[in-house]
C-alpha cells in the first residue's frame, strides 16, 4: 500500500534548504499540507515551489531557539489547518571546532539550536497530539551524537540527547497514538560542502534520504526507531545492553572490574531494554538470582 499523507498537516522546520526542503517537497507531494519552517528567506520559496506543483504549503519564519516564536507558528498553523499531524524537527547548526578551542557559546549555540529547538516544537505541538489522538514526530540525530566525530563536541552532544528526548516522548505518547523516531541522515547539504570528495558528495544525495523520513512519519511508522540513511543505505541503530557480570560482595572492587571488563563488554546475548527502569530491574534480577543461590 503506498504511503500517503492525505489530509495530514505536517510541520518541518528548517526547511528553506537540503534536507528539510528534500523533506517538505516529497511530504507534500504525497498529499500533506506543510508548514515551511526556516528563519529566512527559503521558506517561502520552498512553500512557492510546492504550491507550483498542487500542493499546499505556508511559509513561516520563525527560529526554533524562540519558544514564544515556535507557539505562535503552531497557533497560526492551526487556524488555518486545525491540527498537526507530523513534526519534523530538522533545523540545525554547526559551529565545529575541537573541544580545546570551542567557546562555550559555541557549544551553547549548538545545543539551544538542536536540542531546545526540538522540545520548543514538541512542546508546542504535543497537548494538540495527544487531544487528536495521533502524532508522528522525527528528531534528526546524527553518527556524530551516536559514536562521535573530531571536532563536534557540540553538534555530537546536542544530537545524542535527542534520541534521548526521543525514547522517553515515545513512552509517553504511546497511549495517545504518538509515535517518536529519530533520523540519522547522511547527506550532502550545505552543511557538508568542503568535508569529502565532489564523487562521494554524488552519491550522498538528500533524495537517498526521504525513504527513511516517511516511513518514520507514516500512518504505519514504529516508535523508538533510531534509522540511519544515506547513499540508498539504511540501517538501525541500537542502544544495547551487554550481558555483563555480577560480582559478589566480597569481590565488589575496582580492581575485580578491571580484571572482567572484557566480559562484562562482550556483546553476546546483548538486549535493547525497552525502558530505563527495564534496565533497572535487569540488574537487580541478576542479583536476585545470585542471592536466591546464597552466592552473594
Amino acid at each position: 500500500m503506498a504511503i500517503r499523507f492525505d489530509n495530514r498537516v505536517a510541520l518541518v522546520t528548517g526547511a528553506g534548504a537540503g534536507l528539510g526542503r528534500a523533506h517538505a517537497l516529497a511530504l507534500a507531494s504525497r498529499g500533506a499540507k506543510v508548514v515551511v519552517n526556516d528563519i529566512g528567506a527559503g521558506a517561502q520559496a520552498v512553500a512557492d515551489e510546492i504550491a507550483a506543483a498542487g500542493g499546499q504549503a505556508l511559509a513561516r519564519v520563525a527560529s526554533v531557539t524562540d519558544p514564544l516564536a515556535v507557539e505562535a507558528m503552531v497557533a497560526d498553523t492551526m487556524q488555518h489547518w486545525g491540527r498537526v499531524d507530523v513534526l519534523v524537527n530538522n533545523a540545525g547548526i554547526l559551529r565545529d571546532k575541537s573541544f580545546a578551542k570551542m567557546s562555550l557559546d559555541d557549544f551553547s549555540l549548538v545545543v539551544n539550536v538542536h536540542l531546545m529547538g526540538a522540545v520548543h516544537c514538541c512542546k508546542s505541538v504535543w497537548d494538540i497530539m495527544r487531544a487528536q489522538n495521533y502524532g508522528r514526530i522525527v528528531m534528526t540525530t546524527s553518527s556524530s551524537g551516536l559514536w562521535g566525530n573530531f571536532g563536534q563536541s557540540n553538534y555530537g552532544a546536542a544530537k545524542m540527547a535527542l534520541v534521548g528526548l526521543m525514547q522517553t516522548l515515545a513512552l509517553e505518547g504511546e497511549k495517545h497514538n504518538i509515535r517518536v523516531n529519530a533520523l540519522a541522515p547522511t547527506a550532502a547539504t550545505d552543511m557538508t560542502a568542503g568535508l569529502m570528495p565532489e564523487p562521494d558528495l554524488a552519491l550522498l544525495s538528500t533524495e537517498a534520504v526521504i525513504p527513511a523520513l516517511l516511513y518514520l512519519a507514516c500512518d504505519d511508522a514504529p516508535t523508538r526507531a533510531i534509522v540511519c540513511a544515506g547513499a540508498g543505505s539504511f540501517e538501525t541503530a541500537q542502544i544495547a545492553l551487554t550481558q555483563g557480570v555480577h560480582l559478589a560482595a566480597a569481590s565488589r572492587t575496582a580492581e575485580e572490574l578491571a580484571a572482567q571488563f572484557a566480559a562484562i563488554s562482550n556483546r553476546d546475548g546483548s538486549t535493547v531494554p525497552a525502558s530505563g527502569a527495564a534496565q533497572t530491574l535487569h540488574e537487580l534480577g541478576k542479583a536476585q538470582a545470585v542471592r536466591s543461590l546464597g552466592l552473594d
